[in-house]
């Protein structure tokens, strides 16, 4: 349950810290800033960051009814489009999709990418495609939703990092037992400020696990924070894949994957091999296009990997082909239909083998 101070307290926190946007005419721009929104406003990233700020803000926005990368960058061109909203699918797709050659898109001063974690691999490919900056920002539902950005003149300096956190918050990376674990080590990020919600609809045992006595969120996502206060995301502590003792993040398999010259989309989820007895990284992939699947390739990818990781975080579950990786409104991978697709796999195979 978010509030309408909730609300309007993470409107105020992004407008600070989006200081450089900005309505007022300025050389080249008679309109100042211009923002391409493809965000649904349906969810609380398009809601709070893109329409409210818009509207507080007073900067002209244009609105995309669905997103699909040509015209996207036709609006970019054509509306002299000056920052954007996205996220790593979209950030991908800039560094690889072949159309997007074609356009000028020189008038975008940044990009913010958010709703999952962006990859140093991936902000570089991107940046030496199409020589637009890319900064990096934090936030869930819960917290209204966004607790931490870049600042626009550090996003080169900080790739990886969430950024530091927006006014009139506190936070802390705590350790399983719940003590708070020092600068540079990982932990479980809580936070607390106006913009925490209030709690679960008609759930009183999910937000009494989700807030504190005094008032922190848990937020479930696992990091830590540099001795400059730069906070990091490593990945979900519900997703981690958890491989003899050791955690795997899949977003990190996955960003260095992305930069693969063979691979268009990826992603990378634990699954429980019975003869290891412990979950292993498998990676389901979408090929470029022209690349044909094959087991050649995919033993190429995973030796490619192997040589780029370290010894547990290499793809014992294998590769696996496919044609799209299922995501939601927001860009977030659906791991949970990638895993209902591995059972069904399985089962075939198992039923393939019974009737031998």
């Amino acid at each position: 349950m978010l509030t309408h101070r909730n609300i309007v307290a993470n409107t105020l926190m992004i407008s600070a810290a989006e200081s450089p946007l900005s309505w007022q005419p300025r050389e080249g721009h008679p309109d100042g800033d211009v923002i391409l929104a493809f965000l649904p406003f349906f969810h609380i990233y398009g809601l709070t960051v893109v329409l409210h700020q818009s509207f507080y803000k007073g900067t002209k926005t244009v609105v995309m009814p669905k997103f699909d990368i040509e015209s996207w960058c036709d609006i970019v061109q054509n509306h002299r489009i000056t920052f954007a909203y996205v996220v790593p699918p979209v950030v991908l797709q800039l560094a690889k999709h072949p159309c997007v050659d074609r356009y000028n898109l020189s008038t975008l001063r940044m990009l913010n990418s958010g709703a999952a974690p962006l990859t140093k691999e991936l902000v570089d490919a991107m940046h030496a495609r199409i020589r637009v900056p890319v900064k990096q920002g934090y936030g869930l539902s819960e917290t209204s939703p966004t607790t931490h950005t870049q600042p626009w003149d550090l996003w080169h300096s900080t790739v990886g990092a969430v950024g530091t956190m927006l006014p009139n918050q506190t936070a802390k990376y705590m350790a399983p037992d719940e003590t708070e674990v020092p600068v540079g080590e990982t932990g479980e990020l809580w936070i607390k400020g106006p913009n925490v919600f209030k709690g679960y609809l008609n759930n009183v045992e999910g937000t009494r696990n989700a807030l504190t006595d005094d008032g922190y969120f848990k937020t479930g996502d696992v990091g830590f924070q540099d001795k400059d206060g730069n906070f990091y995301i490593t990945d979900r502590v519900k997703e981690l894949i958890k491989y003899k003792g050791f955690q795997v993040p899949p977003a990190e398999l996955e960003g260095k994957l992305a930069s693969h010259p063979s691979i268009a989309d990826v992603a990378v989820l634990g699954v429980f091999k019975k003869d290891l007895a412990t979950e292993v990284p498998l990676a389901y992939i979408v090929p470029n296009k022209n690349i044909v699947p094959s087991p050649t390739l995919a033993d190429e990818i995973s030796t490619w990997l192997a040589e780029r990781v370290a010894n547990h975080k290499r793809l014992r579950g294998g590769v696996r082909f496919v044609e799209e990786i299922p995501k939601s409104a927001a860009g977030k991978i659906l791991r949970r239909q990638l895993k209902e697709r591995f059972a069904r796999e399985e089962e075939g195979r198992e039923g393939g083998r019974a009737k031998l």
